[in-house]
Protein backbone atom coordinates (compact mmCIF):
# COMPACT_ATOMS: atom_id res chain seq x y z
CA UNK A 1 0.00 0.00 0.00
CA UNK A 2 2.38 2.07 0.86
CA UNK A 3 4.51 1.60 -2.63
CA UNK A 4 1.32 2.55 -4.58
CA UNK A 5 0.95 5.52 -2.44
CA UNK A 6 4.30 6.83 -3.50
CA UNK A 7 3.75 5.66 -7.19
CA UNK A 8 0.78 8.26 -7.34
CA UNK A 9 3.21 11.05 -5.43
CA UNK A 10 5.46 10.27 -7.88
CA UNK A 11 3.09 9.99 -10.95
CA UNK A 12 1.18 13.51 -9.25
CA UNK A 13 4.66 15.59 -9.32
CA UNK A 14 5.48 14.35 -12.95
CA UNK A 15 2.05 15.22 -14.19
CA UNK A 16 2.34 19.05 -12.22
CA UNK A 17 6.22 19.23 -13.75
CA UNK A 18 4.43 19.00 -17.52
CA UNK A 19 1.20 20.46 -16.57
CA UNK A 20 2.01 23.84 -19.09
CA UNK A 21 3.28 21.00 -22.27
CA UNK A 22 0.37 18.79 -21.41
CA UNK A 23 -2.19 21.68 -20.92
CA UNK A 24 -1.09 23.04 -24.00
CA UNK A 25 -1.61 19.54 -25.95
CA UNK A 26 -4.85 18.84 -24.77
CA UNK A 27 -6.16 22.60 -25.18
CA UNK A 28 -5.09 22.29 -28.83
CA UNK A 29 -6.72 18.87 -29.43
CA UNK A 30 -9.61 20.15 -27.85
CA UNK A 31 -10.10 23.63 -29.94
CA UNK A 32 -9.62 21.59 -33.37
CA UNK A 33 -12.90 20.06 -32.98
CA UNK A 34 -14.56 23.77 -33.76
CA UNK A 35 -14.74 24.82 -37.35
CA UNK A 36 -12.90 28.46 -36.51
CA UNK A 37 -10.46 26.39 -34.34
CA UNK A 38 -7.17 28.61 -35.53
CA UNK A 39 -9.15 31.55 -33.83
CA UNK A 40 -10.30 29.73 -30.86
CA UNK A 41 -6.53 29.22 -30.33
CA UNK A 42 -4.97 32.50 -31.44
CA UNK A 43 -7.17 34.55 -29.05
CA UNK A 44 -6.75 35.51 -25.64
CA UNK A 45 -9.11 37.92 -25.18
CA UNK A 46 -11.88 36.91 -22.93
CA UNK A 47 -14.59 39.00 -24.67
CA UNK A 48 -13.45 38.48 -28.15
CA UNK A 49 -13.16 34.79 -28.03
CA UNK A 50 -15.15 33.13 -24.86
CA UNK A 51 -15.50 30.05 -26.12
CA UNK A 52 -11.83 29.83 -26.70
CA UNK A 53 -11.23 31.14 -23.13
CA UNK A 54 -13.99 29.11 -21.26
CA UNK A 55 -12.29 25.85 -22.52
CA UNK A 56 -8.52 26.68 -21.37
CA UNK A 57 -10.23 27.50 -18.12
CA UNK A 58 -12.34 24.55 -17.81
CA UNK A 59 -9.84 22.27 -18.58
CA UNK A 60 -7.09 23.52 -16.68
CA UNK A 61 -9.34 23.22 -13.90
CA UNK A 62 -10.17 19.60 -14.45
CA UNK A 63 -6.59 18.74 -15.09
CA UNK A 64 -5.53 19.95 -11.41
CA UNK A 65 -8.66 18.45 -9.77
CA UNK A 66 -7.40 14.90 -11.71
CA UNK A 67 -4.09 15.48 -10.32
CA UNK A 68 -4.96 16.56 -7.00
CA UNK A 69 -7.23 13.94 -6.73
CA UNK A 70 -10.78 15.46 -6.33
CA UNK A 71 -13.98 13.91 -5.98
CA UNK A 72 -16.68 14.04 -8.37
CA UNK A 73 -18.44 16.78 -7.24
CA UNK A 74 -15.73 19.19 -7.38
CA UNK A 75 -15.54 18.43 -11.01
CA UNK A 76 -19.31 19.92 -11.84
CA UNK A 77 -18.34 23.10 -12.23
CA UNK A 78 -15.73 23.02 -14.66
CA UNK A 79 -17.13 20.12 -16.38
CA UNK A 80 -20.44 22.35 -16.83
CA UNK A 81 -18.20 25.27 -17.70
CA UNK A 82 -17.34 23.17 -20.77
CA UNK A 83 -19.79 21.22 -21.92
CA UNK A 84 -22.89 24.44 -21.93
CA UNK A 85 -20.79 25.56 -24.99
CA UNK A 86 -20.45 22.00 -26.31
CA UNK A 87 -24.34 21.21 -25.83
CA UNK A 88 -25.19 24.24 -28.41
CA UNK A 89 -23.19 23.21 -30.82
CA UNK A 90 -23.58 20.75 -33.74
CA UNK A 91 -22.04 17.59 -31.86
CA UNK A 92 -23.28 14.96 -31.22
CA UNK A 93 -22.26 13.48 -27.86
CA UNK A 94 -19.62 11.14 -28.14
CA UNK A 95 -18.03 14.41 -30.29
CA UNK A 96 -19.20 16.07 -27.48
CA UNK A 97 -17.41 14.63 -25.14
CA UNK A 98 -14.43 12.83 -26.73
CA UNK A 99 -12.31 15.94 -26.09
CA UNK A 100 -11.96 15.16 -22.40
CA UNK A 101 -10.22 11.61 -23.48
CA UNK A 102 -8.00 13.10 -24.99
CA UNK A 103 -5.98 13.79 -22.23
CA UNK A 104 -4.97 10.30 -22.16
CA UNK A 105 -3.47 10.94 -25.27
CA UNK A 106 -1.86 14.19 -24.13
CA UNK A 107 0.22 12.86 -21.03
CA UNK A 108 1.16 9.57 -23.19
CA UNK A 109 2.76 11.83 -25.57
CA UNK A 110 4.25 13.91 -22.80
CA UNK A 111 5.67 11.29 -21.18
CA UNK A 112 6.92 9.37 -24.10
CA UNK A 113 8.85 12.56 -24.96
CA UNK A 114 10.20 13.47 -21.23
CA UNK A 115 13.39 10.67 -20.84
CA UNK A 116 12.66 11.26 -17.36
CA UNK A 117 8.56 10.05 -17.48
CA UNK A 118 8.88 7.51 -19.83
CA UNK A 119 9.05 5.05 -16.80
CA UNK A 120 5.71 5.88 -15.39
CA UNK A 121 3.82 5.48 -18.50
CA UNK A 122 3.09 1.83 -16.95
CA UNK A 123 1.42 3.84 -14.25
CA UNK A 124 -0.70 5.62 -15.54
CA UNK A 125 -3.98 3.22 -15.16
CA UNK A 126 -5.23 4.89 -11.99
CA UNK A 127 -5.00 8.66 -13.66
CA UNK A 128 -6.29 7.21 -17.03
CA UNK A 129 -9.39 5.84 -15.12
CA UNK A 130 -9.93 9.15 -13.37
CA UNK A 131 -10.22 10.74 -16.55
CA UNK A 132 -12.64 8.17 -17.70
CA UNK A 133 -15.35 8.32 -14.33
CA UNK A 134 -14.92 12.48 -15.51
CA UNK A 135 -15.82 11.79 -18.73
CA UNK A 136 -18.92 9.53 -18.03
CA UNK A 137 -19.85 12.71 -15.34
CA UNK A 138 -19.71 14.94 -18.45
CA UNK A 139 -21.82 12.90 -20.49
CA UNK A 140 -24.81 13.21 -17.87
CA UNK A 141 -23.77 16.83 -18.35
CA UNK A 142 -24.38 17.37 -21.39
CA UNK A 143 -27.48 14.88 -21.38
CA UNK A 144 -29.07 17.76 -19.21
CA UNK A 145 -27.74 20.58 -21.00
CA UNK A 146 -29.52 19.30 -23.86
CA UNK A 147 -32.94 17.76 -22.01
CA UNK A 148 -32.72 21.98 -20.63
CA UNK A 149 -32.41 22.97 -24.43
CA UNK A 150 -35.05 20.84 -25.94
CA UNK A 151 -37.77 21.81 -22.89
CA UNK A 152 -36.59 25.11 -23.91
CA UNK A 153 -37.41 24.99 -27.44
CA UNK A 154 -40.74 23.44 -26.65
CA UNK A 155 -41.80 25.86 -24.17
CA UNK A 156 -41.30 28.57 -27.17
CA UNK A 157 -43.32 26.33 -29.35
CA UNK A 158 -45.86 26.48 -27.05
CA UNK A 159 -45.92 30.18 -26.22
CA UNK A 160 -45.45 31.01 -29.94
CA UNK A 161 -42.20 32.63 -29.03
CA UNK A 162 -40.81 30.65 -31.79
CA UNK A 163 -42.08 33.83 -34.11
CA UNK A 164 -40.54 36.14 -32.88
CA UNK A 165 -36.80 33.86 -32.54
CA UNK A 166 -37.44 31.89 -35.09
CA UNK A 167 -38.76 34.48 -38.36
CA UNK A 168 -37.81 37.49 -39.84
CA UNK A 169 -38.97 40.62 -38.10
CA UNK A 170 -42.27 41.84 -38.84
CA UNK A 171 -41.31 45.05 -41.06
CA UNK A 172 -38.87 42.66 -42.89
CA UNK A 173 -41.87 40.14 -43.89
CA UNK A 174 -44.05 43.05 -44.95
CA UNK A 175 -41.36 44.69 -47.20
CA UNK A 176 -40.67 41.20 -48.98
CA UNK A 177 -44.54 40.63 -49.46
CA UNK A 178 -44.74 43.94 -51.20
CA UNK A 179 -41.55 42.84 -53.24
CA UNK A 180 -43.93 39.89 -54.59
CA UNK A 181 -46.64 41.96 -55.55
CA UNK A 182 -46.56 44.05 -58.74
CA UNK A 183 -47.74 47.79 -58.71
CA UNK A 184 -50.66 46.53 -60.71
CA UNK A 185 -51.43 44.39 -58.05
CA UNK A 186 -51.06 41.32 -59.46
CA UNK A 187 -47.90 38.77 -58.55
CA UNK A 188 -44.77 39.22 -60.03
CA UNK A 189 -43.98 36.36 -60.59
CA UNK A 190 -46.71 35.51 -62.68
CA UNK A 191 -46.02 38.96 -64.88
CA UNK A 192 -42.50 37.48 -65.52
Amino acid sequence: MIEQKTIMQSLNEALKRNEEKILALWTERTLDTYESSSFFKKSQDRFANPVGMNIREGLTALFRLLVEGAGAEQFAKPLDQIIRIRAVQQFTPSQAVAPLLDLKAAVRQVFSADKDCRHQLLELMPFEADVDRMTLQTFDLYMECRERLHKARIRELKSGSYILTDSACASALIRENLRELSPQGGCAADKA
